[in-house]
């Protein structure tokens, strides 16, 4: 098999003032070509859907109906060829198909005996994520197949097991496969399945309306169905005593790497980055802290970034790029703050602030609440993050836009208030 194309660009302001020790970059990833020229025979995958059966996704019915509907909707997208089973997840998990624990070769025969089965589940019991999660783990760990990719879809709280329980879960999957995962309803708790999400380099979104699933299941597994490379890393080198104080991919969406990395060798940490489909494109933000300030005019490399796939001979090299930095005594040089950089760290406090401001919300500090979320609105207008900015509409009253001046709303809807917790993350890229 080739080597797949990726390029990566560093954007900076590499010089820095007298005494300066602290180096600040976006880091843009692409894989070149794009979703319609990847081969749509590709079946080296798996896939696996796990859905909540507990008792509440019977009320109002409708829950259940849509979720059947749903996996089937998805089932229908996953190519010939790919591996693929279902779960049924209550205060247990069970294999709903196959039933013998295994996965199914994706074919017209076992779509169809796999849409049965998820007909015949009806709602029942409690609501055990973790076990669903582990279950998966056990089915994706005897297979293969890569990309390993789950859809898990829960109407409520975990509350069949400890909150250790599903941190142990989580941490068991980590690496092994990733999760996008959805709230149907409004009785679920976004702090929770962000936590599975994130851990397991994947989504998070709510569906308030239960027929809305089908639609969204489907676009999840059509966007899985194009990834082409698994288990890529950002391999991070730094020069003796050097620290990465943070890395964090800051486009499509914002997501803290900074303590996910693994040491790979001597001053190089190696940070998940998932699977990659033709055509995509992230940025990172990368920021280094040196031992020791240089002399005027030296010039360091103050980190080397490196794509890095895991295949079976051994890690490949996909592409690298060097950080530098230059001291300079010039004002005008050192105090230019590079636009990506500062595009990329208002994209992060959006996500941050409204975050915490619906957090003083729910804890009744009104504010708090209007100073954070006036500063969220505020740079949602300056960095035309115009889907942010709607959603922030539907729980505030905007004043003045451009300063930040808002009124909380005195009547909120929930569904509006996790729209817009679940999607605090989603950025917009610089514009040009």
């Amino acid at each position: 098999m080739s080597q797949p194309d990726f390029t990566i660009d560093v954007y900076q302001n590499a010089y820095l003032a007298e005494g300066a020790r602290d180096i600040n970059a976006i880091v843009t990833v692409r894989m070149a070509g794009s979703a319609a020229e990847s081969p749509a025979s590709a079946t080296d995958a798996a896939e696996i859907i796990i859905i909540d059966c507990s008792g509440s996704m019977g009320s109002p019915r409708s829950k259940i109906n849509e979720a059947r509907a749903a996996t089937s909707a998805a089932v229908d997208v996953i190519r010939d060829g790919v591996a693929f089973a279902l779960i049924a997840g209550t205060h247990e998990a069970a294999a709903i198909f196959p039933k013998d624990g295994g996965l199914a070769v994706a074919s017209a025969q076992t779509r169809k005996a796999a849409k049965n089965a998820i007909a015949r589940v009806g709602p029942n019991g409690g609501t055990a994520i973790g076990a669903w999660l582990r279950l998966a783990h056990q089915m994706f760990s005897a297979h293969q197949a890569t990309p390993r990719h789950a859809i898990l879809l829960t109407d409520g709280k975990n509350e069949s097991e400890s909150s250790d329980e599903l941190d142990a879960a989580i941490k068991l999957c980590e690496g092994v496969f990733t999760c996008d995962c959805r709230g149907v309803g409004t009785d679920w708790r976004v702090d929770e399945l962000r936590r599975v999400s994130s851990a397991l380099l994947g989504s998070v979104d709510i569906v308030p309306d239960p027929a809305g699933l089908a639609a969204d299941f489907s676009a999840m597994m059509a966007e899985s169905m194009g990834k082409r490379v698994a288990d890529v890393s950002l391999r991070i080198w730094t020069p003796q005593q050097a620290v990465v104080q943070l890395l964090k991919q800051v486009a499509p969406e914002v997501e803290d790497l900074t303590n996910r990395h693994t040491q790979s060798g001597p001053q190089v940490g190696d940070y998940p980055s998932g699977a990659w489909a033709p055509g995509e494109i992230r940025d990172y933000h990368l920021a280094v802290q040196v031992a020791r300030p240089g002399a005027v005019k030296q010039e360091m490399l103050a980190a080397r970034v490196s794509l890095v796939s895991a295949s079976p001979s051994g890690p490949e090299v996909l592409g690298e790029e060097k950080v530098l930095a230059i001291w300079t005594d010039d004002e005008t040089l050192s105090t230019k703050i590079n636009q990506r950089v500062a595009h990329a760290t208002g994209q992060e406090e959006l996500a941050q602030v409204i975050q915490e401001g619906l957090e003083a919300r729910r804890q009744g500090n009104t504010d708090t609440a209007e100073a954070k979320l006036g500063r969220a609105v505020e740079l949602a207008h300056q960095s035309g993050n115009e889907a942010t900015a709607k959603l922030l509409l539907k729980v505030v009253d905007v004043v003045d836009a451009a300063v930040g001046t808002v009124k909380l709303k005195k009547k909120v809807e929930v569904a509006d208030e996790m729209a817009l917790d679940t999607r605090s993350v989603k950025t917009v890229r610089t514009r040009k």
